[in-house]
């Protein structure tokens, strides 16, 4: 294997943004703990000469390519390339279209890009972005009722992070923080519409991700209950009883990543919306 200590180079090659190609390299690289891949990412890759300084800059640094090209001179030529070099190359999306054109019966459009349309769907996300932007961290708690899915937890809890996420998947996230000794907004008491989800971590876990985030701005907490263990144990049996009082879905984020996160949250609501009547 030609790789220099433990890293490897890795080059993407996309006709589009790249993140097709991205997040499935990432997810096979994940799976080598002992080595590293050092990502050449090219997007909107569409003419012969773009693809020329790709095939330069895989040269100077040869390794695996990755391709998500439609135009057939563009990949028979990288193909070529790689082949000439005695680098693996794969389309990441040719074989599963060749799945569908067996099943289906008919011809690819060959549209480049096709998947980011400005069709229905994009406004979707644009808006659910909007608005969860608009209702981050409590700031705006008359609007609530307009949600898909309400997040509420203590701090530090990844309530933010997880609403972007799903506002990208076009779900209408609002999020509110539960802080002892300071009053829920009543809205959030009487929502029907949106599903409410209480993200959970251990005061462990919490203490963690807070001294870090402290690390990192540089700063001392201006409330030393912020990181004490008891306090923060306290805020969790707090959020748990209101979980418990208003019926609110309840997610242990601990050992979550911000995506299984948010997996979760669409799953649950995905489940709600089957169970719903119309």
């Amino acid at each position: 294997m030609p790789t220099s200590g433990n890293y490897f180079h890795l080059h993407l090659v996309s006709d589009s943004t790249g993140e097709t190609l991205i997040t499935v390299a990432r997810a096979v690289a994940a799976q080598y703990a002992n080595v590293s891949a050092v990502e050449h990412v090219y997007p909107l890759v569409r003419s012969q000469k773009q693809l020329d300084r790709v095939l330069n800059e895989i040269e100077e640094a040869p390794g695996i390519v990755l391709f998500t090209l439609l135009e057939k001179d563009l990949v028979h030529r990288l193909e070529a390339k790689c082949k000439e070099m005695n680098i693996p190359s794969l389309s990441i999306i040719g074989p599963v279209m060749q799945l569908f054109e067996a099943y289906l019966g008919a011809a690819t459009a060959g549209r480049v890009g096709a998947q980011h349309v400005l069709n229905a769907e994009y406004f979707k996300r644009i808006d659910a972005l909007n608005y969860t932007m608009m209702h981050d961290d409590g700031q705006q708690v008359d609007g609530l009722e307009d949600a898909d899915v309400v997040l509420v937890g203590v701090s530090r809890t990844s309530k933010t992070p997880t609403s972007i996420y799903l506002a990208n998947r076009g779900i209408r996230t609002a999020n509110v923080p539960l802080v002892p000794g300071i009053p829920l907004p009543h809205q959030l008491e009487t929502l029907k519409k949106p599903l409410v989800v209480s993200l959970h971590a251990t005061p462990e876990r919490l203490i963690q991700v807070r001294q870090n985030r402290l690390l990192a701005m540089g700063a001392a907490p201006s409330n030393e209950d912020y990181i004490d263990r008891q306090s923060v144990t306290d805020e969790v049996a707090y959020a748990r009883r209101l979980s418990a009082k208003f019926d609110w879905v309840q997610l242990d984020v601990t050992r979550r990543s911000i995506e299984e996160t948010a997996a979760a949250v669409m799953k649950l609501y995905a489940d709600r919306q089957k169970t719903r009547p119309a």
